[in-house]
């Protein structure tokens, strides 16, 4: 397929930084102090190993943002696919060169560094899937040969990711990627399909299930099957929670973080901590803060005047929403423990990479939400 960009008069550098939604990063790095300070309290009280580490990353990651910010939307369309395949490969590269930690092999080693491929692949496939639907015309996106060529772009990494095993990390990239489905025009009655043969194969699905796949989920629906083991984290997560009351206990103060009951408290539980010091009142302002930043999504989204720049916006958006749904949702015991990180504040260096990547392409969207890209009989012409 092949591509052209008209040249509508291009932006000056200049213009192009004077466009730059610096409100949105100034939300993002509020958030981003406040896991700073929430890894301090999960270190007793100390800046490392976590906190000093987490701020310098972020200081990299926002100079990323900024210059992946300036970089014209047809440009970031035009090599979509490669990006995609690049990351594909990486992913199968982890099938048999990856770095085994806690059962899973998910990881990549660069030495000082481990990259984990399936996380992004959560951007790569917003990319991917949004340059696919911007190439066909909405009147035959109805057609089943069409979606041929996404659902295999969405279901070979989703097996890969399976594969490794991370459950929490494929079924964020199949939401993600159904949100891209809906907007783009794809019918109701079709995600209805999927979804009811999806729970008519959980018989034939439960058996492939790994051992402790299944036991989170046993354990999830009654914690107290294993209080001492597979039901331990949700269970002092709920305890913490419940202990914060309405203000919390102050910071610093928390007992269950302070005196190491909570597991991987500087990760997927880090919320738990935020919770116990700062209370109902402080959850409720974090999670304000994040519904500002998914405001932003939403609202570039509706502004872009192409159609590449609406679905990549919505697709990140979404991804970014059910990052902080799905972490919140967890900790409170109301979904499966899944391993999926709260952004922006849970310590981990591809985290953290990939939500300032997807955010600086957000950002790309608005500095270029006037450039109109047309679909023209099989060709891009802007």
């Amino acid at each position: 397929m092949a591509s052209a960009f008209s040249k509508r008069g291009e932006m000056t550098l200049r213009e192009k930084f004077s466009q730059i939604s610096w409100s949105l990063i100034f939300w993002l790095s509020i958030i981003v102090t406040i896991g700073v300070f929430m890894l301090y309290s999960a270190a007793n009280a100390s800046f490392e190993p976590w906190a000093i580490q987490q701020g310098f990353r972020f200081l990299i990651c926002l100079f990323m943002l900024i210059i992946i910010a300036l970089v014209d939307i047809r440009l970031v369309m035009k090599y979509a696919y490669l990006i995609y395949g690049v990351v594909f490969s990486l992913l199968i590269f982890v099938e048999f060169q990856g770095v085994v930690s806690g059962g899973a092999k998910r990881w990549i080693d660069l030495g000082p560094i481990n990259i984990q491929p399936s996380e992004l692949m959560k951007i790569a496939l917003v990319l991917a899937l949004a340059r696919y639907f911007h190439s066909i015309n909405s009147d035959e996106i109805g057609r089943p040969i069409l979606l041929l060529p996404p659902f295999l772009m969405l279901i070979c990494p989703v097996f890969l990711i399976l594969r490794q095993p991370d459950l929490g990390t494929a079924l964020m990239t199949i939401m993600g990627a159904g949100a891209i489905f809906f907007m783009a025009g794809v019918r109701l009655w079709k995600f209805f399909v999927i979804t009811l043969t999806g729970l008519i194969t959980i018989p034939i699905v439960w058996p492939l299930l790994q051992e402790y796949q299944k036991e989170r989920i046993l354990i999830f629906l009654n914690p107290d099957r294993d209080p001492l083991g597979g039901g331990y984290h949700i269970l002092q997560s709920q305890i913490a929670l419940g202990s914060g009351g309405v203000f919390g206990k102050g910071f610093l103060q928390g007992t269950q973080s302070q005196l190491n009951f909570l597991p991987e408290q500087q990760t997927d539980f880090i919320f738990t901590i935020f919770g116990e010091e700062l209370g109902f009142v402080g959850g409720i302002i974090l999670i304000g803060l994040y519904a500002v930043v998914i405001l932003y999504g939403f609202i570039i989204s509706i502004r872009c005047r192409n159609q590449f720049g609406r679905l990549l916006a919505i697709g990140i958006t979404t991804t970014f929403f059910l990052y902080v749904f799905i972490n919140i949702a967890m900790v409170m015991g109301l979904v499966p423990v899944v391993g999926v990180p709260l952004p922006l504040i849970s310590y981990g260096g591809t985290a953290l990479l990939t939500i300032m990547i997807s955010m600086g392409l957000l950002m790309s969207v608005h500095v270029h939400k006037d450039i109109h890209i047309v679909f023209i009989g099989g060709f891009d012409s802007g």
